[in-house]
Protein backbone atom coordinates (compact mmCIF):
# COMPACT_ATOMS: atom_id res chain seq x y z
CA UNK A 1 0.00 0.00 0.00
CA UNK A 2 1.67 3.32 -1.01
CA UNK A 3 1.48 6.39 1.05
CA UNK A 4 -0.29 9.85 -0.57
CA UNK A 5 2.32 12.51 -0.60
CA UNK A 6 1.16 15.91 -1.20
CA UNK A 7 3.56 18.88 -2.57
CA UNK A 8 3.92 21.06 0.49
CA UNK A 9 2.15 18.94 3.58
CA UNK A 10 4.32 17.36 5.79
CA UNK A 11 3.41 13.68 6.91
CA UNK A 12 4.15 11.08 9.46
CA UNK A 13 4.60 7.86 7.57
CA UNK A 14 4.50 4.18 8.97
CA UNK A 15 5.63 2.34 6.09
CA UNK A 16 9.04 1.78 4.36
CA UNK A 17 10.65 4.99 3.02
CA UNK A 18 9.58 6.29 -0.39
CA UNK A 19 12.46 7.22 -2.93
CA UNK A 20 12.28 10.90 -3.45
CA UNK A 21 15.21 13.24 -4.54
CA UNK A 22 17.08 15.45 -1.88
CA UNK A 23 14.60 18.32 -1.94
CA UNK A 24 14.64 18.88 1.55
CA UNK A 25 16.72 21.85 3.54
CA UNK A 26 17.43 20.30 7.06
CA UNK A 27 18.47 22.54 9.18
CA UNK A 28 20.51 21.88 12.50
CA UNK A 29 21.98 23.80 15.50
CA UNK A 30 21.78 24.34 18.64
CA UNK A 31 18.59 26.03 20.69
CA UNK A 32 19.10 30.12 19.92
CA UNK A 33 21.16 29.89 16.17
CA UNK A 34 17.26 30.56 14.51
CA UNK A 35 16.72 27.22 13.24
CA UNK A 36 12.98 28.13 13.31
CA UNK A 37 12.87 31.84 12.30
CA UNK A 38 15.27 31.77 9.72
CA UNK A 39 14.20 28.67 8.30
CA UNK A 40 10.82 30.60 7.54
CA UNK A 41 12.69 33.10 5.75
CA UNK A 42 14.55 30.85 3.72
CA UNK A 43 11.85 28.80 3.04
CA UNK A 44 9.79 31.79 1.85
CA UNK A 45 12.68 32.98 -0.47
CA UNK A 46 13.02 29.67 -2.43
CA UNK A 47 9.48 28.94 -2.71
CA UNK A 48 9.47 25.77 -0.52
CA UNK A 49 7.20 24.74 2.88
CA UNK A 50 8.22 25.16 5.90
CA UNK A 51 8.45 22.50 9.09
CA UNK A 52 9.15 22.87 12.53
CA UNK A 53 9.67 19.34 13.95
CA UNK A 54 9.70 20.88 17.72
CA UNK A 55 6.11 21.82 16.86
CA UNK A 56 4.95 18.36 15.77
CA UNK A 57 6.54 16.98 18.34
CA UNK A 58 4.23 19.24 20.68
CA UNK A 59 0.90 18.62 18.73
CA UNK A 60 1.58 14.65 18.47
CA UNK A 61 2.21 14.63 22.20
CA UNK A 62 -0.55 16.97 23.16
CA UNK A 63 1.78 18.64 25.76
CA UNK A 64 5.49 21.30 25.54
CA UNK A 65 9.17 20.16 25.22
CA UNK A 66 9.83 21.00 28.79
CA UNK A 67 6.39 19.28 29.94
CA UNK A 68 8.08 16.19 28.60
CA UNK A 69 11.42 17.00 29.84
CA UNK A 70 9.83 17.23 32.82
CA UNK A 71 7.60 14.36 33.41
CA UNK A 72 9.56 11.67 31.36
CA UNK A 73 13.18 12.88 30.84
CA UNK A 74 15.43 14.18 28.53
CA UNK A 75 15.87 10.52 26.77
CA UNK A 76 12.30 10.62 26.27
CA UNK A 77 12.03 13.46 24.36
CA UNK A 78 15.40 12.40 22.78
CA UNK A 79 13.61 9.11 21.57
CA UNK A 80 10.46 10.77 20.79
CA UNK A 81 11.57 13.02 18.09
CA UNK A 82 14.18 10.20 16.79
CA UNK A 83 10.93 8.13 16.15
CA UNK A 84 9.28 11.45 14.69
CA UNK A 85 12.66 12.46 12.37
CA UNK A 86 12.74 9.03 11.21
CA UNK A 87 9.23 9.07 9.90
CA UNK A 88 8.77 12.33 8.59
CA UNK A 89 7.66 12.44 5.05
CA UNK A 90 8.20 15.89 2.90
CA UNK A 91 9.35 17.44 0.32
CA UNK A 92 10.24 20.22 -0.67
CA UNK A 93 10.57 21.86 2.68
CA UNK A 94 13.18 23.32 4.91
CA UNK A 95 13.36 20.99 8.05
CA UNK A 96 14.04 23.46 11.07
CA UNK A 97 15.07 20.48 13.55
CA UNK A 98 15.15 20.13 17.15
CA UNK A 99 18.63 20.95 18.44
CA UNK A 100 19.08 17.03 19.98
CA UNK A 101 18.36 15.51 16.45
CA UNK A 102 22.09 14.38 16.08
CA UNK A 103 22.05 12.39 18.93
CA UNK A 104 20.04 9.88 16.68
CA UNK A 105 22.22 8.44 13.75
CA UNK A 106 18.44 7.01 12.52
CA UNK A 107 17.15 10.10 12.31
CA UNK A 108 19.69 11.79 10.59
CA UNK A 109 20.06 9.11 8.01
CA UNK A 110 16.32 9.52 7.20
CA UNK A 111 16.90 13.56 6.99
CA UNK A 112 19.26 13.13 4.68
CA UNK A 113 18.25 10.45 2.46
CA UNK A 114 15.54 12.99 1.11
CA UNK A 115 17.22 16.64 2.08
CA UNK A 116 20.79 18.70 2.46
CA UNK A 117 21.94 19.25 5.86
CA UNK A 118 23.06 22.67 6.93
CA UNK A 119 24.54 23.73 10.36
CA UNK A 120 23.84 26.82 11.61
CA UNK A 121 26.91 27.43 13.26
CA UNK A 122 26.29 30.23 16.27
CA UNK A 123 29.23 30.46 18.59
CA UNK A 124 28.68 29.91 22.43
CA UNK A 125 29.10 33.02 23.46
CA UNK A 126 25.99 34.76 21.41
CA UNK A 127 23.67 31.76 21.98
CA UNK A 128 24.44 32.25 25.75
CA UNK A 129 23.49 35.64 25.36
CA UNK A 130 20.34 34.46 23.38
CA UNK A 131 18.80 31.72 25.15
CA UNK A 132 17.50 33.11 28.14
CA UNK A 133 15.10 30.05 29.07
CA UNK A 134 17.35 27.58 29.11
CA UNK A 135 15.80 26.06 32.36
CA UNK A 136 12.48 26.15 30.58
CA UNK A 137 12.79 26.10 26.70
CA UNK A 138 12.22 21.95 26.78
CA UNK A 139 15.58 21.47 25.76
CA UNK A 140 16.81 17.63 25.85
CA UNK A 141 19.85 17.84 28.37
CA UNK A 142 21.09 15.69 31.00
CA UNK A 143 20.28 17.13 34.49
CA UNK A 144 22.56 20.20 36.16
CA UNK A 145 24.34 19.78 32.42
CA UNK A 146 25.67 23.32 31.81
CA UNK A 147 25.06 25.17 28.36
CA UNK A 148 28.70 24.98 27.05
CA UNK A 149 28.97 21.13 28.58
CA UNK A 150 26.20 21.13 26.59
CA UNK A 151 26.90 22.69 23.29
CA UNK A 152 30.49 20.86 23.15
CA UNK A 153 28.90 17.84 23.07
CA UNK A 154 26.57 18.86 20.38
CA UNK A 155 29.03 21.14 18.42
CA UNK A 156 30.83 17.76 17.20
CA UNK A 157 27.59 15.77 16.27
CA UNK A 158 26.88 18.79 14.13
CA UNK A 159 30.29 19.03 12.90
CA UNK A 160 29.53 15.38 12.09
CA UNK A 161 26.54 15.41 10.01
CA UNK A 162 26.53 19.15 8.15
CA UNK A 163 27.14 18.81 4.75
CA UNK A 164 27.17 22.95 4.83
CA UNK A 165 27.86 24.77 8.02
CA UNK A 166 27.12 28.56 7.52
CA UNK A 167 28.68 30.37 10.36
CA UNK A 168 25.52 33.13 11.41
CA UNK A 169 26.85 33.95 14.77
CA UNK A 170 26.85 37.86 14.03
CA UNK A 171 24.06 37.90 11.26
CA UNK A 172 20.52 39.36 11.78
CA UNK A 173 17.71 36.81 10.08
CA UNK A 174 17.98 38.32 6.54
CA UNK A 175 22.01 38.29 6.49
CA UNK A 176 21.50 34.63 7.54
CA UNK A 177 18.82 33.62 5.23
CA UNK A 178 21.13 35.33 2.48
CA UNK A 179 24.13 33.49 3.71
CA UNK A 180 22.26 30.38 3.44
CA UNK A 181 21.04 30.77 0.02
CA UNK A 182 24.24 31.16 -1.63
CA UNK A 183 26.34 28.91 0.24
CA UNK A 184 23.26 26.33 -1.13
CA UNK A 185 23.45 27.84 -4.61
CA UNK A 186 27.49 27.88 -4.84
CA UNK A 187 27.11 23.82 -4.35
CA UNK A 188 24.33 23.34 -6.57
CA UNK A 189 22.25 22.30 -3.31
CA UNK A 190 19.08 24.47 -4.36
CA UNK A 191 15.84 22.07 -4.24
CA UNK A 192 13.17 23.34 -7.08
CA UNK A 193 10.53 25.70 -5.46
CA UNK A 194 6.91 23.97 -4.77
CA UNK A 195 4.16 24.54 -7.88
CA UNK A 196 1.25 25.33 -6.08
Amino acid sequence: MATLRVAGTPRLRHIAPMTTARNNIVLIGMPGAGKSTVGQRLAQRLGLGFTDTDTLIETDQGVSLQTIVDHQGHQALREIEAELLADLVCDRHVIATGGSAVYSAKAMAALQAHGVIVHLYVELAVIAARVHNFNTRGIARAAGQSMAELYAERDALYRQYAEISVDVSQANEEQATTAIEQALSAAHLLPPALAY
